[in-house]
């Protein structure tokens, strides 16, 4: 897994000939990235969504801006997210959210999960994939997170080792209640929230105007 707008981007632009190549011979696209770079390539998504389906991914962690800075330091903060959800939105390319991770006794609150859900709401997201709340924690991955709560959050980390020891799965105890929330905000704004229903709309080909009047 990595994101398509790592900070070589501006020079190598690997990710944009990938579009061009896309764009060129009509395919749709699906695309996930944490950051605001994808703005460079706003032409070539209009066009690939124009002739296909161009669907943009944003995966939103942490409301707090000062916890996002903690928690990722190398990627443009939340409220630059929110900015690129919006202008996909004004630029008529659907959008969907990645809710996590969300890591317990960090941001596992309702305050973090409504502040996101208030921003998806507000840019018109389509669909919110969320897998529960909570963060797995394979061998490897677990040593160094054990290091950096050392050095950020030093209370939390014997939290950790006492709620999950080495288990893979590290839930939030307030996982019921977070997804409860999630559910029913999602479907009073109209937003899809099953991961199932989610996958699907973004497989689904959506023929253009153009497209269809060659069947009239």
């Amino acid at each position: 897994m990595c994101d398509p707008y790592i900070h070589l981007e501006s020079k190598l632009q690997l990710t944009r000939q990938c579009l061009a190549v896309i764009q060129k011979h009509g395919f749709g696209l699906a695309i996930l990235t944490k950051s605001s770079r994808i703005l460079w390539d706003m032409a070539l998504l209009k066009a690939i969504n124009a002739g296909a389906k161009c669907v943009v991914q944003v995966t939103l962690t942490t409301y707090d801006e000062d916890l996002c800075r903690k928690l990722e330091p190398n990627v443009c903060n939340t409220i630059e997210r929110f900015h690129v959800l919006e202008a996909m939105y004004e630029a008529g390319i659907p959008t969907v959210v990645w809710l996590g991770p969300i890591l317990p006794f960090i941001n596992d609150t309702e305050e973090n999960l409504r502040g996101l859900l208030d921003y998806c709401i507000k840019a018109r997201v389509r669909g919110i994939l969320c897998f529960g709340f909570g963060v797995p924690m394979r061998e490897g991955n677990r040593e160094y997170f054990y290091a950096k709560l050392e050095q950020l959050f030093p209370d939390i980390k014997q939290k950790y080792m006492q709620s999950f020891g080495n288990a893979y799965s590290c839930t939030s105890t307030n996982n019921s209640r977070l997804l409860s929330v999630f559910r029913a905000e999602c479907r009073r704004h109209g937003i899809m929230c099953d991961t199932n229903e989610v996958f699907a709309y973004m497989r689904e080909f959506e023929p253009k105007e153009h497209q269809k009047a060659l069947f009239v």
